[in-house]
């Protein structure tokens, strides 16, 4: 292990900081409307036994990966095996794909906050706000260089001063937030529908799409598969206990995720009945365009918008600067340049991509690749498609070639490994087979021939 290496002053800022990673925009925006899709509370059931497993064995070898190597995903595969030093490579690649448009969703969602915090909140909530804001030139790239901004400046601080001090300051008040929004919302007129569908189990709706939907939702939500916990990993120090780090981070998304179900489908549910609506929205088109007019339906809307809004942005900032740091430390690993500089190629790289990122909504909407817009795409190739193919060569990796002591091993530094077998279990026979699942599933759902 490189002993010149940044780390975390111990298990809290790991965890904190690692929670912020998983927790993102997928726990507020797809979470919800995946639950309210298929059957609100099996759903529940079904992600909670698949986090509990196939998210327990995922972290558990990435973040093992990231400690034993002292190294980003392209060193640490690379130590391991040379011949299989392309699996870092490949995943190295997701970050860089992704921070870019990330960072423009980041910038819609620091210009909502401000929207409500400076009473606009019943502008936000016009038919149209949303699509005139994106497909403006200047103000989406405006606030994408805001938050980007606000990303770089914690990433160029460093691990500790920086992402861990930020990480212990955020992630509290999010699920401070998260409580006092989730806890309002359930006690609206009308949401007593939607609290009983989403968390009564019905187990009539449950199908082989709740259970794709579940994986994919789990597997995107945890930050696996894109450098991320392997370079947190590596920021961890040895008497740290991981199988508890991971039950702790495991936590801190399926809770952040099951609140935010609380928070959306009850004054959703109450609002769609009055307008004899019977659907809810995904992505941005809930986030953006539901949510605001759901706020100015109820009473105290436009003050529960400015603290929604808040939740989000710490949620979209601290999964922002994990996504950073993993290209920043990739890039101070191969090449051995300071964190500076590596910042500044990072920016290089964040404004080439999330130019067209932010125009594909506006000037440039008439282009398309592949039938998508730019960030469509570039969300489509390194989720849909990178993400699952390399966490598929990470269980190879693991089972196969390096064996999966090499991982029971690192994790018993710091411990008894009390699910050892079953982590063995998943990794090589249940991981592989669930991600390719979740790959096909994946891609015909971009092209609308199924429907996740």
């Amino acid at each position: 292990m490189n002993q010149n290496r940044s780390n975390f002053t111990g298990k809290l800022g790991f965890v904190l900081a690692a929670a912020g990673s998983a927790v993102g925009l997928g726990n507020i925006w797809r979470f919800p409307y995946l639950a309210a899709k298929y059957g609100g509370g099996i759903f529940l059931f079904v992600y909670l036994i698949l986090a509990l497993t196939l998210g327990f064995a995922l972290l558990t070898a990435e973040i093992a990966l990231g400690r034993k190597t002292g190294l980003s995903a392209v060193g640490a595969f690379s130590s391991l095996s040379k011949k299989y030093a392309f699996i870092g490579y490949l995943e190295s690649i997701v970050p860089m794909i992704i921070l870019p448009y990330y960072c423009v969703i980041g910038g819609w969602v620091t210009k909502y906050f401000v929207q409500y915090l400076t009473g606009g909140a019943s502008q936000a909530a016009t038919d149209g706000f949303f699509k005139s804001f994106t497909s403006d030139f200047s103000q989406p790239l405006v606030w994408f260089t805001v938050f980007f901004g606000i990303t770089a400046i914690v990433v160029l601080l460093g691990v500790e001063k920086g992402i861990e001090k930020v990480s212990k300051l955020m992630m509290p008040l999010l699920v401070l937030l998260s409580v006092v929004i989730a806890g309002y919302c359930v006690f609206l007129p009308g949401a007593k529908q939607g609290l009983m569908y989403y968390f009564l189990p019905d187990f009539s709706k449950f199908s082989v799409m709740t259970v794709l939907g579940a994986m994919g939702q789990l597997f995107y939500s945890m930050s696996i598969a894109m450098g991320i916990m392997i370079t947190y990993g590596s920021y961890m120090k040895k008497e740290v206990n991981i199988e508890s780090a991971v039950h702790q981070i495991e936590i801190f998304d399926t809770g952040i995720a099951f609140l935010a179900g609380m928070m959306v489908i009850p004054p959703v549910f109450a609002f769609n009945a009055s307008q004899q609506n019977t659907t809810i929205d995904a992505g941005p088109g809930l986030m953006f365009e539901t949510l605001p007019k759901v706020f100015e339906s109820m009473p105290g809307g436009k003050y529960l918008g400015v603290f929604f809004f808040l939740l989000v942005f710490f949620a979209a900032l601290t999964s922002s600067i994990s996504i950073m740091e993993a290209v920043v430390s990739v890039l101070r690993d191969k090449f051995g340049i300071s964190r500076i500089v590596s910042c500044i190629i990072s920016f290089v790289i964040v404004i080439a991509l999330g130019v067209p990122s932010s125009l594909g909504n506006g000037l440039w909407k008439e282009i398309k690749v592949l039938g998508m817009s730019f960030l469509d795409f570039f969300d489509f190739i390194s989720n849909s498609v990178i993400m699952p193919i390399v966490a598929i060569l990470t269980c190879i990796f693991i089972g196969y070639v390096i064996k999966p002591e090499i991982v029971t091993q690192e994790v018993e530094l710091s411990g008894k490994f009390k699910n050892k077998t079953l982590f063995v279990l998943i990794i090589k026979y249940f991981a592989p087979v669930c991600i390719f699942l979740i790959l096909v599933s994946s891609v015909l759902s971009a092209f609308n021939i199924i429907t996740i």
